[in-house]
């Protein structure tokens, strides 16, 4: 079982085509006046009272960059780029205390008049920065040119602390449980899944099972902008990383540089509104992607629905030997959605479905599991779950989920029905209480944040980004549409939004609040 806010556009579309640091000399790379201790936001107790008077071996440490090293899931990257570990506190209410190290990755500049460091977060929870940063590289050149593409794998993901809460051959034999039961005996076998992997992810993370929270994270970015030597913190994010952006402006909104928030989470929104913002997001997609070949998107859904539970029924053979279950089908079914580009495979998946043979979805399924073609899985599903499930509060009953699952039904036929029972499931049985319902991003103060939205984004829906706009707090947030498809806008193929988001970047200006790009 995997949530479907993981991957920006572009890791998606890897997917689809693709189905560690070590030491050396020192090279601090700062620029500038150095960085004084983090300065909390006044509005956030908690904040003053974990993030003051950091301790100088924390703010004062050298990173020592060197060649990065291949990981289990990527080749190692060019020389252009190198890696180093970062030392932060286990519990930031014990900047004393104990301490992790993060894995960073950084390309330094290209061109002479350099800003600072550029931090990157590609999403998830659980996206690995170090493996994506270099492929990313290429969509940002020409931001390159003035910044330090600087990334890195979050606490509790990848190289740094990264959780594997079960074995290849669990998370195979877990595919074949049904995401959305029909009896009570699949509904138990779904639960005690969600319980076992809980209790996986307890074993492999110990004490770092509670401080895995996107706070936490927050307060390392702080600490990184500092030992970076950067004055105030320039940051990308996309996907989940618009949240993860979000809490920062909040605990600093006078750290605040240049922050763009693109493909934007709803802050409002709880797991359950989340849920029900995705069944509308993924069902708007696949709408337009019917239209595109030419069907009525309401009949289309039927169709595919009937697919569905013909493949709940009995399972589709492969060529592999694998069977394709409803919930890997689905899961293939998801993954084309996250690019327009990426239509034509799903059309051809679910032709071959349609005669029988559940090859093509399967693939795709493995393309957004993170599955390779030896059986390996990579851990960000494991890692997001981890983190998100440490965030949320929430924790909605079988009995609530059940009365909920009309409501998800209606919405769409096609996605609706996984994503009602994943708002049970996802959590269940949880070994950490969840923090908060909804996350804090209010950020009075700060400087103005350019939030970017797709009209046609399935896994964050558009509406998300008027939320942050509005939740940022007046001359705060600032709105830029995009009318087009997919997941994310910049780089997506709009000159328009790519344009716009260099010149606040790179020049510091900022559109006016509601611009719209039509292409």
């Amino acid at each position: 079982m995997a949530r479907f806010v993981r991957w920006t556009a572009l890791m998606a579309a890897a997917a689809l085509l693709t189905a560690g640091c070590s030491s050396g000399s020192s090279d601090d790379g700062k620029d500038g006046a150095g960085a004084g201790d983090a300065k909390p936001s006044a509005t956030d107790s908690s904040a003053t009272s974990t993030t003051a008077a950091l301790p100088a071996s924390l703010t004062a440490q050298k990173l020592d960059w060197g060649r990065c090293k291949a990981t289990a899931d990527s080749a190692a990257p060019s020389s252009d780029w190198q890696c180093a570990t970062l030392k932060v506190p286990l519990d930031w209410a014990k900047p004393d205390g104990s301490t992790i190290g993060l894995a960073l990755i950084r390309s330094k500049s290209t061109g002479g008049e350099r800003i600072g460091s550029l931090l990157f977060n590609f999403g998830g929870p659980g996206g690995s920065g170090v493996d994506y940063m270099p492929a990313y590289a290429t969509a940002v050149s020409a931001l390159h040119e003035r910044y330090d593409l600087v990334s890195w794998d979050p606490r509790g993901v990848g190289a740094s602390e990264g959780v594997r809460c079960r074995s290849d051959k669990a998370i195979q034999a877990s595919e074949d449980v049904d995401a959305t039961p029909d009896t009570p005996a699949e509904e138990k076998a779904y639960f005690q899944d969600a319980t076992d992997f809980g209790k996986g992810c307890e074993k492999a993370a110990g004490k770092l099972m509670a401080h895995v929270s996107t706070t936490d994270t927050a307060r390392d970015m702080d600490l990184m902008r500092q030992v970076l030597g950067d004055t105030k913190m320039h940051y990308f994010g996309i996907s989940y990383g618009t949240e993860l952006g979000g809490v920062y402006a909040h605990l600093f909104p006078k750290q605040v540089g240049r922050l763009i928030l693109d493909a934007v989470v709803d802050p409002s929104a709880d797991s359950v509104g989340h849920a029900l913002n995705q069944t509308r997001g993924f069902q708007r997609a696949l709408d337009d992607y019917l239209k595109s070949t030419g069907q009525q998107p309401a009949q289309g859904s039927k169709k595919i629905a009937a697919l569905l539970k013909q493949i709940d029924a009995e399972p589709l053979a492969t060529s592999t030997g694998r069977k394709l279950t409803q919930t890997l089908a689905l899961t293939g079914i998801v993954l084309p959605l996250y690019s327009k580009e990426s239509w034509p495979t799903l059309t051809s998946a679910l032709n071959s479905a349609e005669e029988g043979d559940g090859s093509e979805l399967l693939a795709l399924a493995d393309g957004y599991n993170d599955r390779d073609s030896a059986g390996h899985y990579g851990t960000t599903t494991h890692s997001q779950r981890v983190i998100s499930c440490l965030d949320d509060k929430q924790r909605p009953t079988p009995e609530q989920t059940q009365k909920q699952l009309p409501e998800f039904e209606k919405i769409s036929p096609v996605f609706g029905d996984f994503l009602g029972w994943d708002t049970a499931g996802w959590c269940h049985d949880w070994p950490v209480a969840g923090q908060y319902d909804t996350p804090e991003v209010s950020a009075p103060g700060a400087a103005p944040i350019l939030v970017v939205g797709n009209t046609g984004d399935p896994a964050t829906p558009y509406e998300g980004a008027r939320k942050m706009v509005d939740e940022l707090g007046k001359g705060v947030g600032v709105e830029l549409t995009w009318k087009g498809e997919g997941h994310g806008a910049y780089g997506s193929g709009s000159d328009c939004v790519d344009s716009t988001v260099d010149a606040y970047l790179l020049k510091g200006t900022v559109p006016k609040d509601g611009k719209v790009c039509a292409s």
